[in-house]
């Protein structure tokens, strides 16, 4: 029996080419230039009527094959990255910032340090559903800093969703099915970020669905970080009891963290005021 013609054996050409600098040994084998391994082996059991010279792999072929493995690799995880970035919803002034970019002042040190820390323990935060509140007055840097946490985490493969209930409410507004499209995303992603808590309408219509993702979030056990320039008194001490309900669910998983100091936003104006004044003030 000829077992040549039952042994799916691959051309030469197909499995590992000839190149000008390969060369032969004693006995006819081909054998690559480069790395010196066989790319052909003899196989001999006349035992079994098998006598037959077959294409081997050379090293330069395994290092080609690992080599193509971590660009497929490094490409399914700039695809995957991609994804979870293109449904995050977060706004375009935010997709840059980073921990590498924060302005750090002596005010702003320990909601820094804190989300370095949420970021470096986030698997350890997801597992007890534990959240931050991130509060103080406008300018300050909170929907900064939440950016950079959700920025950081998806660089490392963690679904995030980032938006505002006024962006919410605006899309699903009318239409049932985006608002089940939305809320299924809100759901989904391992941490929701809520930018700007209280600038959202008070009306019963707004402040059921503001109810309703954050209430969801909890009963799902998954983290979610907050935004607002509510101050303490104003979260604990409510104008409604709608407002109460809402506030109530929040403190139940959401760490509180004041961003104080003066407004950054103040600052580059006044920077921006005095290096023009100088370029063409009189």
């Amino acid at each position: 029996m000829d077992m040549t013609k039952i042994l799916p054996i691959k051309p030469q050409d197909e499995v590992n080419p000839e190149a000008p600098e390969d060369y032969r040994d004693d006995e006819g084998l081909l054998v690559c230039g480069v790395c010196g391994r066989h790319k052909q082996v003899h196989i001999y059991k006349p035992e079994l009527g098998i006598d037959f010279i077959a294409p081997a792999v050379c090293n330069c072929i395994v290092k080609q094959d690992e080599e193509r493995k971590r660009w497929k690799d490094y490409e399914d995880k700039v695809n995957m990255l991609n994804r979870i970035k293109a449904s995050s919803l977060m706004s375009e002034k935010f997709v840059h910032a980073t921990f590498e970019n924060y302005i750090r002042r002596d005010e702003n040190e320990k909601p820094y340090q804190i989300a370095r820390n949420y970021v470096d323990k986030f698997q350890l935060m997801k597992e007890n559903n534990q959240g931050l509140l991130i509060y103080g007055s406008v300018g300050t840097g909170k929907s900064f800093t939440a950016a950079c946490i959700a920025n950081a985490l998806m660089e490392q493969g963690t679904t995030v969703v980032m938006t505002s209930f006024v962006k919410l409410l605006q899309e699903i507004q009318n239409s049932k099915e985006k608002e089940q499209e939305y809320m299924k995303l809100l759901e989904g992603a391992s941490l929701l970020i809520i930018d700007d808590l209280g600038a959202e309408r008070n009306t019963a219509y707004a402040l059921e669905k503001v109810y309703n993702v954050i209430d969801t979030r909890v009963r799902v056990a998954k983290p979610m970080i907050l935004t607002t320039n509510l101050t303490m008194a104003q979260m604990k001490n409510p104008e409604s009891i709608e407002y109460q309900r809402i506030y109530d669910r929040i403190f139940e998983v959401c760490y509180p963290v004041l961003m104080s100091g003066s407004s950054l936003r103040t600052q580059e104006a006044k920077r921006r005021y005095e290096s023009m004044n100088k370029l063409i003030g009189v």
